[in-house]
């Protein structure tokens, strides 16, 4: 049985998980880019991306904040 992307991300460190939302960021962009000029074949693909994204900052918090109070 495959593991949810969420549950893959909180075994990444924080390191990982910063170059991860970079290379994130950078598709995201590719793919706005490829949408502007008709392009973009993987519409979906889009918003896999931005949830991943999402997803990674919510985790980026919570280890920020279990940080905070250890």
């Amino acid at each position: 049985m495959m593991k949810s992307v969420a549950t893959e991300f909180r075994a990444m460190s924080a390191d990982q998980l910063s170059d991860e939302l970079v290379k994130l960021k950078k598709e995201q962009f590719n793919l706005r880019f490829q949408r502007a000029t008709g392009q973009l074949e993987k519409t979906a693909r889009v918003q896999i991306v931005r949830r991943n994204i999402a997803r990674i900052n919510t985790i980026l918090g919570e280890k920020a904040q279990t940080k905070k109070k250890a």
